[in-house]
């Protein structure tokens, strides 16, 4: 079972992906890592990311979308892919569609978490003293949860028509967003 897991940036989303993975024996698709991947292998593409979060922006769906692309036809992921943080944008939810279409694959579950802006800052600050991150400072978490909210639109009206989408409240407590996750899975 594929599944897609989406929210503003500190919502629990990467929280969930990791106990989903264990569940259902998957594998977390992560652009976030992948991005900090990139950015710490020094590459041309991560030197353009790391431009582009410190300035607060989102990476190009190019870019992406490339990332995600070999993940979604390894044959030893197939129907197993826990998409966190992608899809973020309308493109980027169309180019998913059609990648697992290509590789006769569909989307199993869509949890959205829906969490409002003072419980994101409480939980990047807490995030940012224990995991370090260089993405969590403040400004820049206020900035991609503004330009997350604007984007994802669209994304939520395309996915919400779905039988299998689902609009969790991420203020609750992780054990409680897990309980209302396992419910929706028939694993």
């Amino acid at each position: 079972m594929n599944i897609i897991l989406f929210g503003p940036p500190g919502a629990g989303k990467g929280t969930q992906a990791k106990y989903l993975v264990k569940k259902i024996n998957g594998f977390q698709l992560s652009t976030g890592d992948m991005l900090r991947d990139e950015i710490k292998k020094d590459t041309q593409i991560g030197k353009v990311i790391i431009n582009d979060m410190n300035d607060g922006k989102y990476i190009s769906d190019e870019i992406v979308n490339n990332l995600i692309k070999t993940s979604i036809f390894d044959p030893q992921k197939k129907n197993k892919l826990i998409f966190d943080g992608y899809p973020r944008s309308l493109s980027q939810a169309k180019n998913l569609d059609l990648l697992l279409g290509e590789s006769n694959q569909k989307i199993g579950c869509i949890f959205y978490l829906n969490v409002n802006k003072n419980t994101i800052i409480e939980r990047i600050n807490k995030r940012k003293t224990i995991e370090k991150r260089s993405d969590d400072e403040l400004k820049t978490i206020l900035k991609r949860y503004d330009i997350y909210m604007e984007t994802t639109r669209p994304v939520l009206d395309f996915y919400s028509k779905n039988l299998n989408f689902h609009e969790i409240d991420g203020t609750l407590q992780i054990d409680e967003i897990t309980r209302k996750i396992d419910t929706f899975i028939n694993v």
